[in-house]
């Protein structure tokens, strides 16, 4: 059974997509899942009927806005290997959503755009990878538009990103020059077709590779352009350090793949570099009974964490689901599993596989996989789960929010379904909620304003709450840690500042930066904290 367990683990490729926001990075989701598969058409599922709508930006205020704001998780299966991808928000307001997905991530794709490089969002995104030790692939996109000088771009990921960029192919021209790009491995040369947008082989789809010493290479390329591309890839051939997994696997070393996802360009040699060179998933670092311990994929016990709750996927039926990312064992519907930090446990009786907002019932899963659990505030973000309930892997962290604002309802008399809705949405985490001590106003604090907005769209479409938000008092919001004595004294002095979070722990709110590096001065003994670990 071991073996088996193994086995199957090793086909599980999980990894998320990360880019600034307008990299491209929903279209380049879209295309993945057409050349994996799993769909007939960019933004068309399979067998349905629906037009042209993308399938990872399933919520109503994601469609009308063009950006995502939810992290999605789609499975598929192709060439024999499971992949599990983990579609990011890539607005910066949306930081924390991305953080917390991408510990679910064995890898990351970074989407570059061809035109601007390293954007700041992107930068972030990639500290945060460095800090999980994630391996990351980058494609270069958007090369069917005036773009950079390849060699600048390579350069950029170096010295801003300290990796070694090992380019896979290298790009003939860009913009309205763009023929193409050679496979350094294979010395073939893969046509661009300017009015391709599908997979190779299809009506649609682009010609197919062909070798670079041929004849029919003079159908693509003149003797200008097949002397520049062979005289720049031998030229970056030279200068780059030869592709090798393990320093990929390490994180010192980036594969790089150029393409189009608007036109499925380089896609399907992007998912074959995925299947290729992502890692299966890994050991996990957990506590047992106080002890520190790896949990193994090949591990009988069936473990996981809870790195994503989403409420109202389907709101005719009010439903609340937690992600659920399995480290270990096999996973059989109906199976009973333990939450760690409170003893209870659950039924798994309708766990589901996603394809975005779709789902369907999912008899078994794997260390690897990533299943959806309908519970109704069973499970919060940061659980533990397993067989046993004694296993604890690492909490998920909740950082202090940037801006605090008050929320009241328009309607008084809907004040009690504002509290449930408040709540629903701070253990999502789309939001944090903290209840000061003395008053009534509920204070929600966010990264960035435009939570507030996702917000204000789903309390009114999901809870039909139309709300009001107002500027707050407050500036900064700490959690406050010390010996119960020490927080007492300091508790008892700043009644009026003080507030709880949805786990109940306390939080100073103040009114400047200035006032916090104030009070913790004054109060050495009470650490002021810009974040916690949940659950």
């Amino acid at each position: 059974m071991t073996t088996s367990l193994a086995a199957e683990a090793a086909r599980r490729r999980t990894f998320a997509i990360i880019s600034h926001p307008d990299a491209g990075k929903t279209t380049l989701t879209e295309n993945l899942l057409l050349a994996g598969g799993a769909i007939r058409a960019a933004g068309q599922v399979r067998a349905r009927g629906e037009n042209r709508r993308t399938r990872s930006d399933w919520m109503k205020i994601e469609r009308e806005r063009g950006i995502s704001v939810s992290a999605s998780v789609m499975t598929f299966d192709h060439a024999g290997l499971m992949f599990n991808l983990l579609d990011t928000p890539g607005h910066e307001d949306f930081s924390e959503d991305t953080y917390r997905t991408l510990t679910a991530a064995d890898a990351a794709i970074m989407v570059l755009d061809a035109a601007k490089g390293i954007e700041p969002q992107t930068l972030k995104l990639f500290e945060v990878c460095r800090l999980r030790d994630i391996p990351i692939v980058t494609f270069i996109n958007k090369m069917d538009r005036e773009a950079q000088d390849p060699f600048a771009i390579l350069d950029e990921i170096a010295s801003k990103l300290a990796l070694d960029p090992a380019p896979l192919y290298w790009p003939a021209g860009s913009g309205g020059r763009f023929k193409g790009m050679l496979d350094l491995a294979r010395d073939q040369f893969i046509p661009f077709a300017k009015k391709g947008g599908g997979p190779a082989g299809q009506e649609d789809g682009h010609p197919d590779a062909l070798p670079l010493k041929g004849n029919s290479i003079s159908n693509y390329l003149d003797p200008d352009e097949l002397s520049e591309l062979t005289d720049s890839a031998e030229l970056v051939t030279g200068a780059s350090k030869p592709f090798d997994v393990q320093s990929f696997l390490e994180g010192h070393m980036t594969p790089v793949f150029f393409g189009s996802a608007l036109r499925h360009f380089g896609v399907d040699q992007l998912l074959e570099g995925i299947g290729a060179y992502c890692p299966a998933p890994k050991a996990v670092a957990a506590v047992k009974g106080g002890e520190a311990t790896k949990v193994v994929p090949g591990d009988k016990e069936v473990a996981g964490f809870v790195f994503k709750v989403q409420a109202n996927m389907d709101p005719n039926h009010r439903d609340r689901i937690a992600f659920l990312k399995l480290c270990s064992g096999q996973f059989t519907r109906g199976m009973k599993l333990k939450v760690q930090n409170t003893g209870k446990q659950l039924s798994v009786n309708a766990p589901m596989m996603f394809f975005a907002s779709d789902r369907e019932l999912a008899e078994d899963a794997f260390a690897g996989d990533v299943i959806g659990i309908p519970n109704h505030g069973v499970l919060r973000v940061g659980d533990s789960l397993s067989e046993s309930g004694t296993l604890r892997f690492a909490g998920l962290p909740n950082f202090a929010p940037e801006i605090l604002q008050r929320v009241r309802v328009k309607d008084p008399l809907k004040a009690k379904h504002l509290k449930k809705a408040l709540e629903s949405l701070a253990e999502e985490g789309v939001t944090q909620l903290f209840r000061p001590t003395m008053g009534a106003d509920f204070i929600v604090g966010a990264v960035g304003q435009l939570q507030f907005e996702v917000m204000a769209d789903r309390l009114a479409n999901e809870y039909q709450l139309e709300v009001i938000f107002e500027p707050s008092p407050y500036a900064e919001a700490r959690w406050t840690l010390g010996e119960k004595a020490d927080l007492e004294d300091f508790t008892g002095k700043h009644r009026m500042q003080m507030a709880t979070d949805i786990d109940d722990q306390p939080v100073f709110l103040a009114k400047t930066a200035w006032e916090t590096g104030y009070v913790g001065e004054r109060y050495p003994k009470v650490r002021f904290e810009r974040s916690k670990e949940r659950a």
